[in-house]
């Protein structure tokens, strides 16, 4: 259903209420965690974990299928801005995704910004990946059936490791979903993306958040040149991982999440790209019911399906 005008200006009339996020994190992160509080299925196990890295802990969250079996693994990095979400505000989300995917989904909680800037997020994703590619016996299974997937931030988290992972030649990524992801470096009225320009500001997520988001995650101006903060910026597309990209029609970050894909395909990847049509960023959050929802699971599922063949 095409967003109408009366939707299109409620939309208009909540993005002009945009807070500072970069004045106002501790706030906003408060309002998602209060908003998403824990949610428990009870046809699914749901338990917590850690993964140790150096001088810290990594809490890992995993939703398993009640019946046993050898499931795949989905490893998820949940969106935010780098900033805000948690385990607990997309258990909601991880739960659905495993019921709809009949996987195992282990969900991350990584350090956020601005306490923990770039690199942290990226380093406990990426440790977290390692150890579950590298310890077979933690779920019994093998790396070729483990996906990594991310939407938004978690989406850039996701290509970033796929690219860490190849960089570094101590395991190697089969597969990557990525939603609506963050791939760029300038989200302001330089960028060269025409959906910042046309979705910049009435479709809830603004361009001018984005920039808040990035300020707060950086550690220094350096860190939006590096290709592991931008993808994007990569000198090197080849030895990716099959690839899924589903971005959202109304989606300021919808064109360059697309021109990642554009950029791995050219560089001889398996790439699907898909935009969900009227979709808003941060629409995977939303209950199943949703009609992008579950096209969007249709999409996920038959990319896993064709990838294991």
């Amino acid at each position: 259903m095409a967003i109408n005008k009366v939707v299109k200006t409620a939309l208009k009339a909540l993005s002009y209420t945009d807070i500072d996020v970069e004045k106002n994190y501790i706030l906003k992160r408060n309002l998602v965690n209060i908003t998403h509080r824990r949610y428990f299925k009870p046809f699914y196990k749901i338990w917590d974990h850690e993964i140790y890295l150096k001088d810290h802990k990594i809490p890992i969250r995993i939703f398993s299928p009640e019946c046993s079996g050898d499931y795949p693994i989905l490893l998820f990095f949940h969106g935010g801005g780098w900033v805000t979400g948690n385990i607990e505000s997309y258990s909601k989300v991880c739960t659905d995704m495993a019921r709809l995917t009949n996987h195992i989904v282990i969900s991350v909680d990584y350090r956020l910004a601005p306490e923990y800037p770039f690199p942290a997020a990226l380093e406990d994703c990426y440790e977290v990946a390692r150890v579950l590619h590298l310890n077979r016996h933690l779920f019994n299974t093998d790396n070729k059936k483990i996906t990594v997937i991310g939407d938004s931030a978690g989406g850039n988290l996701a290509a970033a490791v796929s690219l860490m992972a190849r960089d570094k030649g101590e395991f190697k990524v089969e597969r990557q979903i990525l939603i609506y992801p963050s791939t760029y470096n300038d989200h302001s009225d330089r960028s060269p993306f025409p959906s910042i320009h046309d979705n910049g500001k009435d479709y809830l997520l603004t361009s001018k958040r984005i920039c808040d988001y990035i300020n707060l995650y950086i550690s220094n101006e350096d860190d939006r040149k590096n290709p592991y903060f931008a993808p994007l910026l990569s000198a090197d597309f080849t030895k990716q991982p099959d690839t899924l990209i589903i971005t959202a029609e109304f989606d300021p970050l919808r064109d360059e999440g697309e021109e990642y894909g554009r950029k791995l395909r050219e560089a001889g990847n398996r790439v699907d790209i898909y935009r969900i049509r009227d979709g808003l960023h941060g629409f995977f959050a939303l209950p199943p019911r949703f009609p992008q929802v579950q096209l969007c699971y249709e999409i996920i599922n038959r990319f896993i399906c064709e990838a294991n063949q």
